[in-house]
């Protein structure tokens, strides 16, 4: 994140100068190098399971193409029978979930990588969270993870409500509207400010 981002949270938010103290410097960098599909595709795997498991089951996924060198397109995975889909470790419901992504990226709704980068949030994520078992966080961490947008703030994250709670001595955690609403004065870097919400709950 740049030194504006951090210039603006120390002047803005006397919480956030201190959460910058006490963690360092934010080094939160995207992986920039994943196509919408594939990221979509790869967080279906990782949904409510651990990241072990998940990578298993994608490398068994991924074993079902052994002509490609890279990751395979809609059109590939398209092709695919359910009952290979089933034996690399896919539930019926997530198999549901990438037969919409697959189908969705040839119909253009799912952008290319070029074209998702001409795109605002609040379109990507209008768009992808009509994807089957894509919800508006699995879209808020592509943001923040694979696109590298600078102002996104996903106030639904138990860990940034946890650090939310933390940071600023609450009792209770705190509902994603009142961290949006106080969020506003973090803006436009309040993926900055999530990092450092997200590192006050590890801390904790």
């Amino acid at each position: 994140m740049t030194p504006e981002a951090i210039a603006h949270l120390k002047r803005k938010c006397k919480v956030m100068r201190r959460l910058i103290a006490a963690h360092g410097p934010c080094d939160l960098v995207a992986d920039t190098r994943l196509s919408p599909f594939e990221s979509l595709v790869r967080a279906v795997a990782h949904q409510q399971l651990n990241g072990t498991a998940a990578e298993s089951i994608l490398r068994r996924f991924l074993a079902l193409f052994p002509n490609r060198r890279r990751f395979p397109n809609a059109s590939e995975l398209a092709s695919v029978g359910d009952d290979a889909l089933r034996a690399s470790g896919f539930s019926r419901q997530k198999i549901a979930s990438l037969r919409d992504i697959a189908e969705k990226t040839l119909s253009g709704l799912v952008p290319s990588h070029r074209a998702i980068m001409k795109l605002g949030d609040d379109e990507i994520i209008e768009r992808l969270t009509q994807v089957r078992g894509v919800g508006r966080w699995t879209v808020e961490m592509l943001l923040i993870f694979k696109l590298g947008r600078p102002d996104v703030l996903p106030a639904d994250d138990f860990g940034i409500r946890n650090g939310y709670r933390v940071a600023f001595g609450l009792d209770e955690m705190p509902k994603p509207k009142e961290i949006l609403a106080y969020g506003e004065i973090w803006r436009p870097y309040a993926t900055t400010a999530a990092w450092y919400l997200w590192r006050e709950a590890d801390a904790a």
